[in-house]
């Protein structure tokens, strides 16, 4: 158990993540459960989510609900989404954390690639949105709902051949705006978070060297790695009632970068 807050509110919701295996959303995977929340998470890598799911288990007495699978299948997000609650309990809140920041050059992009990256950030958060506001809907809804998106600061930065993921990205902010309008009256939240670099395996596998990380640190105000367990800590308080009457909101949380 860590030192984190504790938010009695959590204690015993059902939440649900998209992309818990690894990372950022594995990261949540554990925050939710030390809270005492029922949580399940759905992602590709099952060797990883498995592993998760047994220490989480070990560590907590919570075992965690996970699904195997590509959430661009939105038939299959969206059935991932009712069974969780059917076995679980009534939805209270969804993390829209998948996603993948691929790079590519604008020459190099094709309709086929353009649809991909759409698909991956942009589309699944929609319908699993969709899907999580139905059901909090109809179910007993006095304690209303949070969705909570997964946005970027680079939808502020707009960095070089990032085209498709800078856009998906940017749209996310305008979504997580809207529908915090069509779905307040059921009581349900809606909110975007927008991390800056935050260091999990596979940036430090992948992009961050140790010179790239230099010159991060000289454009932020904190200097010091932002971490998995640090966006979790604001998903928990914007899943908790402490900020219920926040909606429609994207913060960042990225050291003072923007």
């Amino acid at each position: 158990m860590t030192d984190q807050t504790k938010y009695p509110s959590l204690k015993n919701r059902t939440v649900f993540i998209t992309g818990g295996a690894t990372g950022i959303g594995a990261a949540m995977v554990r925050a939710f459960s030390e809270q005492g929340a029922k949580v399940a998470f759905v992602d590709l890598a099952g060797n990883a989510a498995h592993d998760l799911v047994t220490n989480i288990e070990q560590s907590t007495g919570m075992r965690p609900w996970f699904r195997q699978l590509d959430i661009t299948d939105i038939a299959a997000l969206q059935s991932a989404i009712h069974d969780a609650a059917a076995e679980l309990g009534p939805l209270h809140t969804l993390v829209n954390n998948a996603g993948n920041d691929m790079r590519h050059a604008p020459a190099d992009v094709t309709p086929e690639s353009w649809r991909n990256t759409m698909a991956i950030n942009l589309d699944a958060t929609f319908f699993a949105a969709q899907t999580a506001a139905e059901l909090m809907t109809k179910q007993d809804n006095e304690q209303g709902g949070s969705i909570i998106n997964f946005s970027s600061i680079n939808a502020l930065l707009g960095p070089t051949n990032m085209p498709g993921y800078v856009a998906a990205k940017a749209g996310i902010m305008g979504l997580t705006k809207s529908l915090a309008k069509d779905f307040g009256g059921a009581n349900i939240r809606v909110n975007a978070i927008l991390p800056g670099w935050v260091v999990t395996q596979k940036q430090l596998d992948t992009w961050l060297t140790s010179e790239a990380e230099a010159a991060w640190m000289e454009q932020v105000a904190l200097q010091k790695r932002l971490l998995p367990a640090d966006v979790a800590n604001l998903a928990l308080f914007l899943a908790a009632d402490d900020s219920s009457m926040m909606t429609g909101q994207s913060l960042t949380i990225d050291g003072g970068r923007t």
